[in-house]
């Protein structure tokens, strides 16, 4: 079964990253050309049939950005789902709020160094 990039998703993941927010406008100045430890990201990247912001193959991690929508407890409750699935695929989930990227976007940066070093060492 084809895991990643569904053909069915492609005018979505299109859509998305023509439509994305300034947060997510942000995140991926931070993320592109490599910039955060030589790693590889995606915008929109699609595995199985969720989407999310950003994705890192080579460490199987997914960066995952929170408006306002995410706040309510279903939102919350399909997220922990979701992140669940993408868990047993064996990705890894890391989540943001908006703001962080415009206020914390060095802890954002470290805690992609540190997993990465974390993935590379075993430990």
């Amino acid at each position: 079964m084809k895991l990643h990039n569904r053909t069915y998703l492609k005018k979505i993941r299109k859509h998305l990253r023509n439509h994305s927010t300034s947060a997510e406008a942000a995140c991926w100045d931070l993320l592109k050309h490599r910039q955060v430890g030589g790693h590889k990201f995606r915008r929109q990247h699609s595995i199985g049939k969720y989407i999310v912001d950003f994705f890192c193959n080579e460490l199987q991690l997914a960066i995952e950005l929170d408006g306002e929508p995410h706040a309510d407890i279903q939102n919350i409750m399909r997220d922990e789902d979701r992140d669940e699935k993408l868990k047993g695929w064996g990705i890894t989930v890391l989540r943001y709020e908006n703001r962080w990227v415009f206020e914390y976007p060095e802890v954002i940066r470290q805690d992609i160094l540190e997993f990465g070093e974390k993935k590379r060492t075993g430990k």
